[in-house]
């Protein structure tokens, strides 16, 4: 009664009687937003470490709130990391694996979503290894990545893809164009796959493909996610910072794919003039140039992958202004121009 009462009278020193805050110290309510589900944590020396992919994860559990669970009360809407690419942990997974990376930065993971059916999933790898190879990267080698779904609910359970990691060296690719390169890369893999026939690939999917991070996510929840995925748990796998998202799915149905994060970022809320803003960019595609991809531009059409949530599409066109050469700043205040008038 007595820690009940002291709770109480700290409680009372923030809030006023209807549960609101009050203003204490250097927070004012005039300046309340809300991140409705995304977070970001970072290591300020900006030192690798195991205890930032925790502390992400714990970020995740505390906004199991603001994403969606399916009727079977299992079934996440999504949820997931993206992470500083752990190179210290890649190159003990592929020790037994008889993979030989080269430094970090000179090689590229992708996190490949692939048709539960092997044989479907067969096809997907060879026509993913023929465009790396036609692009001038080279196969190092794919790695399995270990799942646990035993307790997931039964339509992420029945919907679920496999997972596997595929690692691409730089062959006859420039080092300073490599990141680029892997946009142009990860499209062309994503053409090939839309051409197979005679199977349904509608679990494929290129989570992420870079040099510099990876993407742990899927229809899972913040709880859930390491016990899925114990990558998340080794010792070795350490980063300097993690974006994460809790999905709460609006203009979609939730699927693997459409969890998030993104490539380039976690997002949310609805995009309301959408289609219109598509059908302009895919009229400027006619004549779109550019002096880093030069006629490797026409690969990357059409910019905006069908299919996507209206975040997917953001992130499409982000990492497409990012990549040409724009810097972040800049593309962004194209993206979500200020207020005028």
């Amino acid at each position: 009664m007595e820690e009940q009462r002291d709770s109480n009278q700290a409680a009372a020193q923030y809030c006023d009687a209807s549960g609101a805050m009050r203003r204490v110290g250097l927070y004012d309510p005039a300046l309340d937003h809300d991140s409705c589900g995304v977070g970001f944590i970072a290591s300020l020396g900006g030192k690798p470490e195991h205890h930032v992919v925790g502390k992400a994860v714990q970020i995740l559990m505390n906004l199991e709130h603001r994403g969606a669970i399916g009727g079977d009360k299992a079934t996440s809407d999504g949820a997931g990391l993206l992470l500083q690419m752990p190179h210290r942990f890649m190159e003990n997974a592929c020790e037994g694996l008889e993979i030989e990376l080269p430094a970090s930065g000179e090689y590229g993971v992708g996190m490949v979503f692939l048709p539960s059916a092997k044989r479907l999933a067969n096809r997907c790898v060879k026509a993913v290894e023929a465009a790396a190879a036609q692009e001038g990267a080279v196969v190092l080698g794919w790695r399995d990545v270990p799942v646990d779904g035993s307790f997931l609910g039964r339509f992420a359970r029945d919907t679920q893809p496999a997972f596997r990691q595929l690692f691409l060296g730089r062959g006859s690719i420039p080092e300073a164009a490599f990141e680029r390169q892997l946009h142009v890369i990860r499209r062309c893999m994503e053409r090939a796959v839309d051409a197979l026939e005679n199977g349904d690939y509608s679990q494929f999917y290129i989570a992420s493909l870079s040099t510099r991070s990876i993407v742990y996510k899927g229809m899972l929840t913040g709880s859930q996610l390491l016990k899925f995925f114990p990558d998340l748990q080794n010792p070795l796998f350490t980063c300097s910072f993690v974006i994460v998202h809790a999905r709460y799915s609006t203009n979609t149905l939730p699927t693997w794919s459409l969890a998030q994060p993104f490539r380039m970022v976690a997002h949310n809320g609805e995009i309301n003039t959408l289609r219109g803003n598509v059908n302009r960019m895919r009229a400027r595609e006619q004549t779109m140039v550019s002096d880093l991809y030069g006629d490797d531009i026409d690969k990357l059409k059409p910019v905006i992958v069908p299919g996507g949530s209206d975040s997917a599409m953001f992130d499409n066109m982000l990492e497409w202004l990012v990549k040409g050469g724009r810097s972040l700043p800049h593309a962004m205040m194209m993206l979500v121009p200020e207020a005028w008038g």
